[in-house]
């Protein structure tokens, strides 16, 4: 049986390429007839379950983190580095520890809630040091030191900058050779350390018998000071921490 082909008028036709009743293109009926016929459904994909990623466990205290942590969440150990991050205050050894009681009232801090003060720095113009540093700048005079109260924990010793808005407690100025932030004076409340902060000239640790120093401590690293030991800076300024005379609380 001859097959017969319908034009998109709709009559039939026994020619498939025009439609013998109107002469109307019978491949557009086809091609109307694909475009008005609804695509076959397509296959949903079925999503993956999404499988959670195992966490880390911090290497120094156990602790279970996240899987993208950078840092433990209980200690701060830094996973990016390995490394514990760097102490904020010295670490104080189990023989050093003692419990509050009546009989340690008078133990030095650096300031109470009240803002009095435990401690003073006295900064000296020191004429031995100026000529051990040779430097141009002309030498004030030598008069009293200057007591500054140590009100906190943390200290900045160096000189006043308002536009980088540097404004040290110790502040070193006209002494040009300190930095604007020379070093940095730390205490746990009995023990005081020291920590040069990248300066220009270096941070100076001497005993008061002993000669002047004459290599820097080493940049970023605390270093304990003596009850006699004296902190050189600059071109002629001399620290000395000690603790404060009733006097001085009175005054201050």
């Amino acid at each position: 049986m001859p097959m017969t082909a319908v034009c998109p008028a709709g009559h039939t036709s026994q020619s498939d390429d025009y439609c013998d009743v109107c002469g109307m293109p019978i491949a557009a009926a086809g091609t109307t007839a694909e475009a008005a016929a609804p695509p076959p459904p397509a296959d949903v994909p079925t999503q993956a379950p999404q499988t959670e990623q195992p966490g880390r466990t911090c290497p120094n205290c156990g602790t279970p983190n996240v899987a993208d942590a950078l840092f433990c969440e209980a200690c701060g150990y830094d996973f990016t580095t390995d490394t514990m991050p760097r102490p904020t205050a010295p670490p104080t050894s189990p023989d050093q520890e003692v419990s509050p009681g009546p009989d340690q009232s008078d133990q030095p801090t650096a300031a109470d809630a009240s803002g009095t003060f435990e401690w003073v720095a006295e900064v000296w113009i020191d004429p031995a040091w100026y000529e051990a540093q040779e430097s141009p700048d002309p030498l004030p005079s030598a008069g009293l030191p200057a007591i500054v109260p140590l009100r906190a924990a943390s200290i900045l010793v160096g000189r006043t900058s308002t536009s980088r808005n540097i404004h040290p407690e110790v502040d070193c100025d006209p002494d040009s050779g300190v930095s604007r932030r020379q070093c940095q004076l730390t205490t746990d409340g009995q023990r005081w350390w020291v920590e040069d902060l990248e300066s220009a000239n270096g941070t100076f640790v001497g005993s008061a018998t002993g000669a002047l120093p004459e290599d820097p401590i080493p940049i970023g690293v605390k270093h304990e000071l003596k009850a006699d030991d004296r902190v050189y800076v600059g071109a002629w300024t001399r620290l000395v921490i000690r603790p404060a005379t009733d006097e001085e609380k009175t005054a201050g």
